[in-house]
């Protein structure tokens, strides 16, 4: 095996052992950001995935080498490609050069994700392209080329591609058995808006002229006629409902995660529901739209901390999140009462996320500095985003690969700690997040407060040697992940002790018994009735006559 043959089998750590389906992307453009950068974010969500951060050197290669692939979500050998002679070095999921690439799973039309014959499956062309572009729109290029050279394994994928100065969207499926290759369609998020996709496909009208902001397979259309998926003119063809038609699933569980993206980062829209409910004939969601404000980091870390709170799909006001109002549901997420079928919400924040990341890449900056791959394992809503600067050459220990695996419980893995804490918080769950919150706070507040400083010595070291730069960053990355890995095991600690045995110490260590909330205690009256009433006894006596 070669040696990039090598770090593509330990990237299926990665991804391995079940598929990345349900996840969530956010994009967001440097007139739509606070300093001027771009942004996208993934939550890779699966109950199976173990969450690391892999490193890939750059690297040079003899002409005629080959790479044998292996499907990501199963390992099973697909084929072989050619290597490019140059790759590129990628932190996670962004490169040296701060292009960043994150994905939506959203399946399609059956018939087409029936392709024995591709080599190339979503997570094999992500990091191919990572390795092999400098800018996003190379990265387009080099998938399309790709998928139309070796075909297409998977089924239909959502892409978020940016560098640090154009944010894509792109919708691909495959053209199934006997028909190498993808239909496809990508296009530029003005400047000024964010977008979102969440395992739907979101790309509907394709201006076909607008070559400078609209990309796209040159069948992308009669493809869709031939398999009598549309009749009409290109202009009102929909790449969307063509390849990716929506039923209730689609718009409850997928375009909802989108909704309350926009709600939340743009309220005076007054964004309706119906379109997610869903209602009848109700308008699909705005591929984009303009937030009502310019969004830092932070905002957007806290879009991806969504359980769809002050809004009709809240999860924590039913009976379902208990008495200490837990947002998450065990699955089957759709279930079955005395004939009628129910479901439970599907939020941006999910228990079963294996990693995420929120990638901020800045264009005033040379790449080892300007690109953040700010990086945390498990539940959105509990983890720590971690700042690693896509310039550095090794990822902090308890993130890495070799830390443990998705079979075994270590101490020495951030993916378990983090995981111990937040299923530790889900008994009581709106007591525990708030200290979990704090300390959460604590850790993002601190990166935040050092990024001007950090960067600005890193621009020093830069200017004297990249190499320095590259070193210093390393070492600073390192730092904080392995700051954050501590902290968390002593938060742990500290939530076991606060809440043993359903008690609540207090601040001198003596335990309260602060009890149910209200509206439990009024659940449980309403459901047992009379068999846990408190009666006079022994009975009064009955007066005579």
């Amino acid at each position: 095996m070669t040696r990039i043959g090598r770090l593509f089998a330990a990237l299926l750590v990665f991804l391995f052992s079940g598929s990345v389906f349900p996840c969530t992307n956010i994009l967001v453009t440097k007139g739509a950001s606070a300093d001027g950068s771009t942004m996208i974010t993934y939550a890779a969500d699966s109950h199976t995935l173990y969450g690391e951060c892999v490193l890939i050197p750059a690297a040079e290669y003899a002409p005629g080498i080959w790479v044998d692939v292996h499907e990501w979500d199963t390992g099973k050998y697909l084929g072989r490609i050619r290597q490019a002679e140059k790759t590129y070095a990628v932190v996670g999921n962004m490169n040296e050069h701060q292009v960043s690439i994150g994905e939506t799973t959203w399946g399609g039309r059956e018939e087409l994700t029936d392709d024995s014959t591709g080599v190339l499956d979503y997570g094999t062309l992500m990091f191919t392209a990572l390795q092999r572009s400098r800018t996003a729109r190379e990265a387009i290029q080099v998938m399309t080329s790709l998928v139309r050279e070796y075909g297409y394994y998977s089924s239909g994928e959502s892409f978020s591609i940016a560098d640090p100065n154009e944010v894509w969207i792109m919708d691909m499926i495959g053209k199934g058995r006997g028909s190498r290759g993808a239909v496809w369609a990508a296009r530029l998020v003005p400047d000024g808006m964010i977008c979102a996709h969440a395992n739907h496909p979101r790309i509907r009208q394709i201006p076909m002229n607008d070559k400078a902001n609209c990309l796209h397979s040159p069948d992308v259309v009669s493809f869709a006629r031939e398999k009598g998926y549309f009749k009409g003119t290109d202009a009102e063809f929909s790449f969307a409902d063509a390849y990716g038609p929506a039923d209730f699933g689609a718009l409850r569980f997928c375009e909802a995660r989108v909704w309350s993206v926009f709600r939340n980062a743009a309220p005076s829209l007054n964004l309706s529901a119906d379109a997610v409910r869903p209602a009848p004939d109700a308008k699909p969601l705005p591929l984009w739209i303009k937030p009502d404000r310019k969004l830092t980091v932070r905002d957007v870390m806290g879009l991806m901390r969504d359980h769809f709170e002050n809004s009709e799909f809240d999860m924590t006001n039913d009976i379902g999140a208990g008495p200490y109002k837990c947002p998450y549901r065990w699955r089957p997420m759709t279930w079955k009462s005395d004939g009628q079928d129910y479901l439970f919400e599907r939020a941006i924040s999910t228990q079963q996320t294996g990693f995420s990341f929120v990638s901020q890449m800045r264009s005033w900056l040379p790449d080892p500095v300007g690109g953040v791959f700010w990086f945390g394992v498990d539940d959105t809503y509990s983890t720590v985003y971690v700042p690693l600067y896509c310039g550095i050459d090794r990822v902090p220990a308890p993130f890495a690969p070799g830390s443990g695996s998705f079979d075994r419980f270590s101490w020495d893995s951030a993916f378990w700690v983090f995981n111990w804490v937040s299923n530790t918080a889900y008994s009581r769950y709106c007591d525990m997040i708030v200290d979990i919150q704090q300390v959460q706070r604590e850790l993002e507040g601190g990166y935040f407060a050092d990024q001007r400083g950090v960067d600005a010595a890193a621009m020093i070291l830069y200017k004297q040697s990249p190499r320095l730069a590259r070193d210093y960053l390393t070492a600073y990355s390192a730092a904080a992940g392995g700051n954050a890995f501590v902290r968390w095991k002593k938060l742990g600690e500290f939530l076991l002790w606060k809440y043993l045995d359903g008690n609540v110490k207090n601040e001198f260590g003596r335990p309260r018994h602060p009890g149910y909330p209200a509206d439990w205690y009024k659940a449980v009256a309403e459901d047992t009735g009379d068999r846990m009433k408190v009666t006079p006894f022994p009975p009064a006596p009955v007066s005579a006559p």
